[in-house]
């Protein structure tokens, strides 16, 4: 897209992929859709059919040239989480719970104070984790072998 880097990253991120949020500032103004990437080190974020763009591609090997329809990044700042409960925009802040697990909270003048749950689409992992152990990989043998004694301090080396 050409947009430059931010001078000022965002440090703590409120919106994440998968949200449900509401456009404050901008062409779409008052619409609200799900958050389809964060891209961080611009400060931007990309949703869902908002605030769309013509893009002139040319054509070239294996793929036709045209004009698209395609969504450009909005800033971060323009775009706030949408409270479960009132429908409406509302900020982001951080509880724990008693048990001890962090969540986050709608807060600000007439948020419900609810609870904002983790959007689904970030439990997929992209890459699937191995199940069987690779060429590189230490055996699970090797591993568990205890090579020093505390008691008899064997297999300390000589320092």
């Amino acid at each position: 897209m050409g947009w430059k880097a931010a001078e000022k990253l965002i440090r703590h991120w409120k919106v994440l992929r998968g949200d449900n949020v509401m456009i404050i500032r901008g062409k779409d103004k008052g619409e609200s859709g799900i958050v389809k990437r964060v891209i961080r080190s611009q400060n931007r974020v990309i949703v869902e059919g908002k605030n769309l763009i013509k893009k002139h591609i040319k054509g070239g090997e294996g793929h036709a040239g045209g004009i698209f329809t395609v969504e450009a990044p909005l800033h971060a700042s323009n775009v706030q989480v949408v409270d479960p409960v009132t429908g409406k925009p509302t900020k982001v802040g951080v509880r724990y719970l008693e048990d001890g697990t962090k969540v986050r909270v709608s807060r600000g003048q007439g948020a419900s104070g609810s609870i904002i749950p983790r959007p689904e689409i970030l439990k997929i992992r992209t890459t699937p984790r191995p199940t069987a152990a690779g060429p590189k990989d230490t055996p699970k043998d090797i591993v568990l072998e205890r090579t020093y004694d505390e008691k008899t301090g064997k297999g300390m080396p000589e320092l």
